[in-house]
């Protein structure tokens, strides 16, 4: 599918990775959506999508309420006639000792991040179907495959997506819609504002574990998708990572433990109990980028992800030498 003219819906649009795809489609000639609840960042997105040649639309939206995603739908097919790809990027977090998570924080991430996803399926598919084409994009994560501790709601969603990616893709194939693609990404850590947005009961700072990639890395990969749909791709390097989990998953899961707690959780800055942005918008305008420097491609950087992947397969090798 050629990105061109084509009509895309994004969720998540008014920061990170949502934006940043946004704004990459609306640069490849695509009427973009952007949905999101913050109405003044959805105001910036579609005049930035403008600026770079996209027609586009805001729809201010909660992913947690599956009328307010019908709706958006409903308006994207009035302003441009269909839709021909939808990215499902909303996102949130709650960062604390399981214990201490208030089950409503907990539930709210499951609502969004998975059941987000749920409502904009439901809600793209019909759409889709109609045509006989279409490609859904779901944002999972490498947390989706190695659980991190402290992250429990996040991580268990985005192994949800995956599963619910999957279960889409051999029912349409059952059902011979041959020509709607459902694709999953799995990104590293990026650099987002979404650490300082995250809902926090660790006491701790949370930042963004290095090695740090930045968001338009991710959108590219996106755009790449709607052109050559795969159904399943790991975005920065993951890769490793993922394919140790398979064969030493009990070491990966050790190691990943005390790298999140080592380096996503600071010893040093303390932090206040806080809900983040669970239940309201992105203050402001909004951002693509965090401050986590995720765009320096540096030696120090480079260095960081080998010694990390050459830990784990040291680890591993270790594992099958006892």
């Amino acid at each position: 599918m050629r990105v061109k003219d084509r009509v895309a819906v994004v969720t998540g649009a008014s920061s990170g990775i949502g934006r940043a795809t946004a704004l990459a489609l609306a640069g490849r000639g695509a009427a973009v959506v952007a949905a999101a609840r913050g109405e003044e960042a959805l105001g910036e997105v579609v005049l930035e999508c403008r600026a770079r040649g996209g027609r586009a639309l805001a729809v201010p939206t909660d992913v947690a309420d599956p009328e307010s995603v019908e709706t958006l739908a409903r308006r994207t097919v009035e302003e441009f006639g269909r839709i021909d790809v939808w990215v499902n990027a909303a996102a949130a977090a709650v960062f604390g000792p399981f214990s201490r998570i208030p089950l409503v924080d907990f539930r709210r991430v499951v609502d969004v991040n998975l059941m987000g996803c749920v409502h904009g399926t439901r809600a793209a598919l019909p759409r889709m179907r109609e045509r006989g084409r279409g490609v859904l994009v779901n944002i999972s994560s490498v947390a989706g495959v190695v659980a991190q501790p402290y992250n429990h709601a996040y991580s268990a969603t985005k192994f949800a997506v995956r599963a619910l990616s999957a279960s889409l893709r051999q029912e349409l194939r059952l059902e011979g819609d041959r020509g709607i693609h459902v694709c999953s990404v799995l990104p590293v850590t990026i650099d987002t504002p979404f650490f300082d947005h995250a809902a926090n009961h660790t006491g701790r700072r949370v930042r963004a574990m290095p090695p740090v990639h930045t968001p338009e890395h991710v959108a590219r990969a996106i755009v790449n998708l709607v052109r050559w749909p795969r159904r399943e791709i790991v975005v920065g390097p993951g890769r490793g990572v993922v394919a140790l989990s398979r064969t030493v998953p009990g070491t990966t899961e050790r190691i990943m433990g005390a790298q999140a707690d080592r380096a996503q959780l600071s010893r040093t800055e303390p932090a206040a109990v806080t809900s983040g942005i669970l239940y309201r918008p992105t203050p402001g305008t909004g951002a693509v980028r965090g401050d986590w420097h995720g765009g320096r491609r540096t030696a120090v950087r480079r260095l960081a992800a080998a010694a990390a992947l050459g830990g784990l397969t040291a680890a591993a090798v270790r594992h099958y030498r006892r």
